[in-house]
């Protein structure tokens, strides 16, 4: 069975960088529409970035484009979400996902039928 593990989050100041990783295992991403998501507390998990799996097309949240960067590493079975100048807002957990319901469109990452097999995430933090 496939399992997805984050990992990278810390705290950070603002406009520091962090990148964020989500080792796979039991399958191979490549194959798969990957999208990572975000929570804050009280509030919805919003997906802020996704990757297709036949033409990488990448999606980002308007939050996010301009200093978040997705990619895959494909012989290393991982997912990669790359952070630069972090802001105050970007403070949540944040996990990745894939499901062969997940699509990834313009309007970003949609699971077709709903998803319930989030990990623990990895917290990131931005503050002073």
């Amino acid at each position: 069975q496939g399992r997805l593990v984050e990992s990278g989050g810390d705290s950070v100041q603002p406009g520091e960088s962090l990148r964020l990783s989500c080792e796979a295992s039991g399958f191979s991403l490549e194959y798969y529409v990957m999208g990572w998501f975000r929570q804050v507390p009280g509030k919805e998990r919003e997906g802020i970035s996704c990757l297709s799996s036949l033409d990488d097309f990448a999606w980002y949240a308007d939050s996010v484009k301009g200093r978040f960067t997705i990619s895959r590493d494909t012989a290393a079975n991982t997912l990669y979400l790359q952070m630069n100048n972090l802001k105050y807002e970007d403070t949540a957990v944040y996990y990745c996902a894939t499901d062969l319901n997940l699509l990834c469109e313009q309007n970003g990452p949609r699971f077709q039928w709903g998803y319930d097999s989030w990990g623990q995430g990895t917290q990131v933090t931005v503050s002073t």
